[in-house]
């Protein structure tokens, strides 16, 4: 397991403070604000720690309220709600200076049988022989010119070439600076940066994590823009997830996102995961602000 990957599940584990009461670190990317994806994913294991053994997370749906600040902590707070024979549902509530910036509800099932059915894995290129994210920060920023360069923060300039816990190779890479027009649809290949013990909610927290990835982004697409554009400003408003399938995060996922509307300033998002032999493992809904301020 790599260092950063090993940090990453360590920020996920959370410290408890009091029964029902948690406490996790920030994490800085470079954008200046806490990523979503930390989260969500802290807000599931902070529930996660609260549920009777046996049973095992099959959705959340949250709301993103404020930014989260990376010099502070963050504290969550779950609300046992519902302990019934098959279903558990807490609730989660992440504050930080005394204000909520996260409001999770996350319902968890013993294991049943019963019909099973899902949608094929789409056509898509095999992860072997794609460059991932870091490979493809070097050779955006090497084109750059020093005046371009020099508009993009340190902080993410750093970031796109730096080891990351989860590894993404995309499918057909966009160039975020002069990002071209293209349909509204991407695909990316996933796996976290080591190998990972079996615990089935650690994989599926780390999911949770990277499912805030290449979502509102797509969304942008059919506009020429990207999350650096000047004037461009993107944020996440809410996040839905189901788990369908046991998966290994450890393994290569296929992250197949299409985003069927934009309007009104926001941009609608869905978001399919796929075992490399075509297995649904994991799907996902999510809202996001996407307003543009150069006119």
């Amino acid at each position: 397991m790599s260092d950063v990957l090993h940090q990453l599940i360590d920020i996920l584990r959370l410290e408890r403070i009091e029964e029902n009461l948690f406490r996790g670190a920030s994490q800085e990317l470079g954008w200046g604000r806490v990523f979503g994806g930390q989260v969500l994913g802290q807000a599931l294991s902070a529930a996660r720690q609260t549920v009777p053994e046996g049973r095992q997370a099959h959705s959340l749906h949250a709301y993103f309220l404020r930014p989260g600040a990376t010099d502070r902590p963050v504290v969550y707070t779950v609300d046992p709600i519902r302990d019934g024979r098959s279903f558990t549902t807490r609730r989660v509530v992440a504050v930080q200076g005394g204000k909520a910036i996260l409001n999770l509800a996350a319902s968890f099932q013993i294991t049943e049988g019963g019909f099973d059915h899902a949608q094929a894995m789409p056509e898509a290129r095999e992860p072997d022989d794609l460059m991932n994210e870091r490979e493809l920060g070097q050779r955006y920023l090497a084109r750059l010119p020093e005046a371009v360069l020099k508009q993009i923060p340190r902080g993410l300039r750093d970031r796109a070439t730096a080891e990351k816990p989860i590894e993404i190779r995309p499918i057909n890479p966009m160039d975020p600076v002069k990002p071209p027009v293209r349909e509204a649809h991407r695909q990316v290949w996933l796996r976290a940066n080591g190998e990972l013990p079996d615990d089935p909610e650690v994989h599926r927290t780390l999911l949770a994590y990277a499912s805030d990835f290449h979502l509102l982004t797509t969304s942008l697409q059919p506009h020429g823009a990207s999350w650096l554009t000047p004037g461009v400003q993107v944020a996440s408003l809410d996040h839905a997830m189901w788990f369908h399938r046991p998966f290994r995060m450890d393994d290569w996922l296929l992250y197949d996102v299409t985003s069927p509307s934009a309007s009104g300033a926001r941009g609608l998002v869905s978001g399919r995961f796929f075992t490399r032999d075509g297995a649904l493992v994991a799907s996902v809904m999510q809202e996001g602000l996407i307003r543009d301020r150069r006119r």
